[in-house]
């Protein structure tokens, strides 16, 4: 079992994230959300973008979504961003940092959309809501112009499903991007038991447990493709992926074996592979460097593959 970067191990040192129980133990849903909100607050904040907005989406069932638009100095494509959380927190907060270096490294404008949450909307709502926002955006869009869906953690699902299902009636997607993606509800994977104890921190098997238990309907089938992708028979057809890894984290394995799939179905991939970061990094580029140094690589990509199309 590899050892926490020091950065890392300072930093839940510091915050004492170390000694708390799984979040179902201490916290329900509406306390948790609060209390997520509140700890990203205290972070140092992102950088600064030449524009930031809030606004609203419009889905499906009439629905309005909070969103909030990243947009840098000579921006060129739009990608949608779906946060993470366990398809149980909301708020924009939690990736308002990640959202405001990735528009400056990417030099796109970044869409992050507060899709319903879970238990009070259960799957496959949050799904539905960021597959009708990616389409609202790509409406709003000029024509053309590069559209690019990616995620963290349930948002990497969320993000992960949404470009299998552009893949039948649009929108067109350029590229996916999944960091730490949700794909599977198998528990038992070798990451899961390696790392997955509740005294590490950030996730453990016993929160991801909960969280589907939050998302998933009673009766549902956690093998059903649209709740885990992995199981999604044919793959092929999908967009160029980014997909992101953090070593300790449960979900390790989850999005190994997915950006596999992929490239046996004739995917373009790239794989990040950040060893000794734990679950989160990628959301925290301003307490994690390495977070700041993926966010940096995924966006220097996004930037040559916009270039290209345009």
């Amino acid at each position: 079992m590899s050892s926490l970067h020091p950065q890392a191990q300072a930093y839940y040192e510091r915050t004492a994230l170390q000694d708390k129980d799984s979040p179902e133990d201490q916290l329900g849903p509406v306390e948790l959300r609060a209390d997520a909100t509140a700890r990203a607050l205290e972070l140092p904040p992102g950088a600064a973008v030449a524009s930031v907005a809030d606004f609203t989406v419009m889905v499906a069932d009439g629905a309005r979504l909070a969103a909030r638009r990243y947009e840098p100095a000579g921006a060129r494509g739009t990608i949608v961003w779906l946060h993470g959380g366990g398809w149980v927190l909301d708020g924009l907060e939690l990736s308002d940092a990640l959202c405001r270096t990735l528009a400056n490294e990417s030099g796109a404008t970044v869409v992050s959309v507060d899709y319903r949450v879970a238990p009070e909307h259960r799957f496959p709502v949050a799904l539905d809501d960021g597959h009708d926002a990616l389409r609202w955006v790509a409406v709003q869009t000029a024509d053309g112009e590069p559209l690019i869906v990616g995620g963290d953690s349930a948002g990497g699902n969320l993000a992960a499903v949404c470009a299998l299902r552009a893949r039948t009636g649009g929108p067109e997607i350029l590229a996916q991007v999944l960091v730490y993606p949700i794909t599977d509800s198998d528990l038992t994977t070798p990451s899961y038991l390696e790392y997955g104890e509740p005294e590490l921190p950030m996730l453990s098997t016993e929160a991801m447990a909960w969280f589907f238990e939050c998302y998933a309907r009673d009766g549902d089938d956690l093998t059903n493709a649209e709740l885990a992708p992995l199981r999604t028979p044919d793959l092929s057809g999908a967009p160029p992926a980014i997909v992101v890894v953090a070593e300790i984290d449960p979900l390790r394995d989850d999005a190994l074996h997915y950006a596999q799939r992929l490239r046996d179905a004739g995917v373009e991939v790239t794989l990040l592979h950040y060893e000794r970061m734990p679950h989160g990094f990628f959301s925290r580029p301003t307490v994690f460097d390495d977070g700041a140094d993926a966010i940096a690589r995924v966006g220097a990509q996004l930037r040559e593959l916009i270039a290209a199309r345009l």
